[in-house]
């Protein structure tokens, strides 16, 4: 058994995620503390309170399913259950990197607090946009997303999730033209999404180099474990290389199937989803259903990772 734990991004929050894991465990009642701390602002009365409306603004969305998946690898540590690789869903690499020791817990969740705020920045509200696209190739949806940007304005295949779903993002007009392109094209659907920004898309290169500043003054070490990164799909530990990647992930594509192809080819044949949730695990099942994949997001889910993984040892 090789053991890879996969980490959510954005669109995964709900109020109350971990709630029960706080009150039965102090590392997860410490990190969270941590978490409130560094901020400077009670992260932790987002997550068990809400309202849903300020958990998905951005700025907030991010840092508080950092924190979440944080507390899940945390607590499946203290079981005994850690993972030989990592790789996490845009947001979700850094989860990953702090579960590989590359980033410390605090600057992760200060870091993507930051990376929230310059994202939703980047593009005023309303202006840019994403479609899930369903049902299409690829390389077709990239071709169509081409075709479009040269008379709509900027719109691009930004997520490439797994067999059958492609996200696009862009200028809202231009999402909106695409969509529409992309059903004449074949696709079963085209919808838009309700997010706050075209994530991943050259629209987001103000973000990118404003997140850099940051990146480039906290302390980023070399991984104790391989952590797939989003943009390449291959392996990183080195330190230099994972700045960069964070820099570039926030304007490029997330390479999503591709990284979980290279994980099985690589012989990584168990998946853990750490962190609220069950999306990364419906991609598995899409990508790959003879890899076992499980999730954990609360004391029951953990626990059933726990007997599971337990058990086959």
């Amino acid at each position: 058994m090789k053991t890879v734990f996969l980490f959510p991004g954005q669109g995964s929050q709900k109020v109350g995620m971990v709630k029960d894991l706080y009150e039965k465990y102090d590392s997860v009642k410490a990190l969270i503390h941590e978490a409130d701390e560094a901020l400077g602002f009670s992260i932790s009365q987002m997550m068990f309170e809400g309202p849903d409306t300020e958990l998905m603004k951005t700025e907030f969305t991010q840092p508080a399913i950092l924190t979440a998946s944080v507390a899940c690898w945390k607590v499946l540590g203290e079981h005994g259950v850690a993972p030989e690789a990592a790789a996490g869903h845009s947001l979700g690499e850094y989860s990953a990197l702090v579960a590989a020791g590359a980033l410390s817990f605090a600057d992760a969740v200060t870091t993507v607090h930051l990376r929230g705020k310059f994202m939703q920045e980047a593009v005023p509200l309303g202006e840019g946009g994403m479609a899930a696209v369903i049902g299409l190739a690829p390389e077709a949806i990239v071709d169509v997303c081409a075709k479009v940007s040269e008379t709509s304005g900027p719109v691009q295949a930004v997520n490439f999730n797994c067999p059958g779903q492609t996200v696009i993002a862009g200028a809202t007009k231009a999402v909106e033209a695409a969509c529409t392109a992309l059903k004449e094209a074949g696709a079963k659907r085209a919808i838009m999404l309700k997010v706050s920004a075209p994530f991943h898309s050259t629209l987001m290169e103000p973000a990118a180099a404003r997140l850099k500043e940051v990146l480039d003054k906290i302390d980023i070490h070399d991984a104790a474990i391989p952590v797939i990164a989003n943009v390449n799909a291959k392996e990183e530990t080195k330190a230099d290389e994972i700045r960069d990647n964070l820099i570039m992930q926030a304007a490029h594509p997330v390479h999503w199937e591709e990284s979980v192809r290279h994980m099985i080819a690589e012989g990584y044949d168990t998946y853990v989803e750490a962190g609220p949730g069950t999306v990364l695990s419906g991609f598995m099942r899409k990508i790959d259903r003879a890899q076992t994949s499980m999730h954990a997001e609360d004391i029951a889910t953990v626990e059933d990772v726990v007997n599971k993984i337990k058990g086959e040892n």
